[in-house]
C-alpha cells in the first residue's frame, strides 16, 4: 500500500512538473533580437518596454525574492485602481546591490504607461526603459546569489577577451516558478556599447 501511495504521489509531481514546463513555454516572453552570438555569450538588442518596479534593501537574490514578488504579483493580480488582472510575462529583472535592489515584472506588450491601472502599493512604480544593446549569459538550474556572482565573473571575462565595454550594473533575469523543478532558464545581462554601423 506505501509503495502505491509513493508511486501515485511520484508520478502526480512528474505530471505536474511537465505542466509546468508547457505552461512556462507557453508565457509571454519580452522580444529582444539576438545581433551576435559569441562562445561564451550572446548580444542582443531589447527594445523599450513598460514594466512595474519595486525597490528593496534587499542585498540577495532570495531576499529580493521573497519581498519583490509579493508586491509585484499583487500589482498584477488585481492589486490596482481597476482591480484588472494583468497576465504574467519572463523574464523576471533583478537588479541586486548593496545600496538599492530593484525587481521589475514586464508589462505585456498592449500596455504602456499611460493605460496600466495605478499600483494600490505606492511601493510599485510603472516605468518606461529606453532601448539598450546588452550582453547575456544563460545558465541552468536553481539561482542563487552564489551562481549570479559566478556566471556575473564569466560574463565580465568573456566581454573583456573580446574588447567589448559594458556599463551599468549586471543584472538578472529569471523565466520559471520557483515551483518548477526541470527546464529553468537564468541569464545575466549588462549593457553594452555596441556600434550599430
Amino acid at each position: 500500500m506505501i509503495i502505491i501511495i509513493v508511486s501515485t504521489l511520484i508520478g502526480l509531481g512528474i505530471v505536474f512538473q511537465i505542466y509546468t514546463s508547457m505552461a512556462t513555454g507557453k508565457s509571454s516572453i519580452q522580444p529582444y533580437k539576438v545581433i551576435r552570438k559569441v562562445k561564451d555569450f550572446e548580444i542582443r538588442f531589447y527594445p523599450s518596454v513598460t514594466m512595474a518596479t519595486i525597490t528593496s534593501s534587499a542585498k540577495t537574490y532570495k531576499d529580493l525574492g521573497n519581498s519583490g514578488f509579493r508586491k509585484l504579483a499583487g500589482y498584477i493580480f488585481g492589486g490596482n485602481s481597476n482591480n484588472t488582472k494583468i497576465a504574467m510575462t519572463a523574464p523576471v529583472h533583478m537588479d541586486i546591490n548593496d545600496s538599492a535592489s530593484t525587481m521589475s515584472f514586464v508589462m505585456p506588450p498592449e500596455y504602456h504607461k499611460e493605460n496600466l491601472p495605478q499600483p494600490n502599493d505606492s511601493g510599485v512604480k510603472i516605468e518606461t526603459t529606453t532601448d539598450e544593446y546588452v550582453a547575456a549569459i544563460e545558465f541552468g538550474g536553481f539561482a542563487s546569489s552564489e551562481r549570479i556572482a559566478k556566471y556575473k565573473g564569466l560574463l565580465e571575462e568573456a566581454l573583456k577577451k573580446n574588447n567589448l565595454t559594458y556599463f551599468g550594473r549586471f543584472r538578472f533575469l529569471g523565466y520559471n516558478p520557483p515551483f518548477q523543478l526541470f527546464g529553468r532558464r537564468n541569464e545575466i545581462i549588462v549593457s553594452i556599447n555596441w556600434d550599430t554601423k
